[in-house]
């Protein structure tokens, strides 16, 4: 190479340079304030650090939908109007992440999200209405009525502040309303840093709340023909197709995410996994949701994705008598209770005689489990986990009542 060559590419180069340099300067400072996401992508940034501490996050990061899609660490970090934020090692990240960061590709999903059980009310089930804005409360009562605009559970409180925290709070913080304005967490299913719909799609991701004798659909599930044939069959379906084209062929065996949330062969997508139910089985004394009709139409279209008609309708028609017959058993306890008191035979409190505890017991445990028995295919719930502990805490209950009015 010439003299006068290597002059002309010195020069050019110089020239380049330069002129980045001026482009650079007449870029605005939000621009040039904080290190651009093809920098992260360039230089591994975060990783240069994470995968020395906490190295699984990068790990898991790297296998994730997100990682394939050219997405970094930083455009979930980064920022939203109204999150509290820190300097990190050159970056201005948000302190902590919400449901809003998600909402920044995901507002669909979000916003469906909201409109279900899992948000807002699962919160106000453990600490009421108290955290809530006034637009809050409002926007979730059009909802679910008398789930938001309510006090403290009393229960919770007289269990104690650390029970209440790693306890209650664990699981209802799906739904707990963040400083930045949102309503919960979508990591609660999805994972920080795997952010994986297989992950969601998992019966175990929902058994991780619901279980135990207050809600036991996990436990339910397992026992089911669904659950028996999941466990034979997981490793024929594709746990990993996306909702919206979701076919039979990738889930011939449906877990929770399919009846309740999936797009399957033409149903539509949602996080609002209220959308598909019919009945308020939580309740002491289960009613009919206001969706009542459409409710049951949608779920009943997924079932017949796997069943014949008759088999649908035989199946609804035997599981609401189940729950006709648990609310009578539920509402004589109650009555009773009601009665006890107005005899002034019970104290007005809450929690402190064990007959308050039975009545408590038999609709929050043993009334739930049979009527989510009879709508997810779990014969020994329906009986000796639900209908069985009904009758003998009813009869206990009754002697309670006679030695008392004795006295």
């Amino acid at each position: 190479m010439t003299f006068r060559n290597v002059f002309i590419a010195v020069f050019i180069g110089t020239a380049l340079i330069v002129a980045a340099m001026l482009i650079n300067k007449a870029r605005p400072i939000i621009e040039t304030s904080q290190p651009s996401p093809e920098y992260v992508r360039a230089s591994g940034k975060c990783a240069e650090c994470h995968s020395r501490e906490t190295s699984a996050i990068v790990h898991q990061f790297s296998m994730s939908a997100h990682a394939r899609a050219d997405i970094t660490c930083y455009d979930c970090h980064s920022p939203e109007s109204g999150q509290e934020e820190y300097a990190h090692n050159g970056f201005t990240l948000a302190k902590e992440l919400t449901a809003l960061n998600c909402a920044r590709c995901h507002s669909t999903e979000y916003e469906q999200f909201k409109k279900s059980r899992h948000a807002a009310p699962a919160w106000a089930a453990v600490q009421g209405e108290s955290d809530f804005t006034l637009e809050q409360i409002e926007f979730a009562e059009k909802y679910h009525p008398g789930t938001v605009r309510r006090t403290a559970n009393k229960l919770a409180i007289v269990e104690g502040a650390g029970v209440l925290a790693l306890g209650c709070e664990s699981c209802h913080a799906i739904g707990k309303p963040n400083s930045d304005g949102s309503i919960g967490n979508c990591t609660q299913c999805h994972a920080r840093h795997s952010t994986s719909i297989a992950l969601a799609r998992q019966p175990a991701t929902c058994g991780q709340c619901h279980m135990g004798p207050d809600h036991s659909q996990i436990e339910i599930y397992n026992e089911s023909k669904h659950g028996v044939l999941y466990e034979s069959q997981k490793s024929f379906l594709n746990l990993n197709a996306s909702p919206k084209t979701l076919t039979t062929r990738d889930m011939s065996v449906p877990t929770c995410a399919t009846c309740h949330m999936s797009g399957l062969e033409g149903m539509n997508v949602t996080h609002d996994v209220t959308e598909r139910l019919s009945w308020w089985l939580f309740a002491a004394i289960s009613e009919k949701r206001p969706n009542y009709t459409m409710g049951q139409d949608a779920m009943k279209n997924i079932c017949l994705k796997c069943h014949a008609t008759t088999q649908v309708e035989k199946f609804y028609e035997e599981a609401e008598v189940v729950v006709h017959s648990t609310n009578a058993k539920v509402q004589e306890a109650l009555d009773l209770i009601a009665e006890l008191r107005q005899e002034g035979l019970l104290t007005p409190e809450p929690f402190d005689e064990p007959i308050e505890f039975m009545a408590f017991d038999l609709w929050h445990y043993y009334g739930r489990t049979a009527k989510h028995g009879a709508f997810m295919g779990g014969a020994d719930f329906v009986q000796w986990h639900g209908n069985y502990e009904l009758l003998l805490h009813i009869v206990e209950m009754k002697q309670i009542a006679k030695e008392l009015r004795a006295k």
